[in-house]
């Protein structure tokens, strides 16, 4: 099946499997290696990239469905020479330990922040509900989605 999309700010055509999953199609044939391999069945949220702005679970995410869509991956987000402000902030907050969940985190985040950009604490809790971090405990994370927040909104990081 020969599928049309953007991926990271890049028109590509490629030609896939009917069964793949996006997991498999960005990790493999793009070799873009920021999307985590978790659970492999949509509950870590490892694997989160963003489809039309969208936070999706891509190991359970068929591969066609990207057909036309635009899609933000990990490394789309920031670059090294200017980091995204979440990205920022994750590294100023301290939020990431093992750096596993991160991908996912941050591309959820900016989501959440891009759809409400003052988001509140139970607001930030709720569109993470579906990434799990196992060394955090998320009280840093949720503090440098707030400080990007600010930071986005042209105030002063809290």
């Amino acid at each position: 099946m020969l599928i049309e999309f953007i991926m990271n700010g890049e028109m590509m055509t490629y030609e896939i499997a009917g069964e793949e999953t996006m997991l498999d199609f960005i990790r493999e044939t793009l070799m873009l290696h920021g999307t985590k391999r978790g659970c492999e069945n949509g509950e870590c949220g490892a694997c989160s990239v963003l489809v039309d702005g969208v936070p999706v679970n891509s190991c359970i995410y068929p591969a066609a469905r990207i057909n036309g869509k635009a899609v933000i991956t990990i490394e789309g987000l920031g670059t090294a020479e200017n980091l995204h402000p979440l990205q920022k902030a994750f590294i100023r907050e301290g939020a990431l330990q093992c750096g596993f969940c991160g991908s996912g985190m941050l591309l959820t985040a900016k989501a959440l922040l891009d759809k409400n950009p003052a988001p509140t604490e139970d607001e930030i809790k709720a569109a993470l509900s579906g990434n799990l971090c196992r060394c955090s405990g998320y009280v840093k994370i949720i503090r440098a989605i707030q400080a990007a927040a600010q930071e986005l909104s042209g105030k002063e990081a809290i």
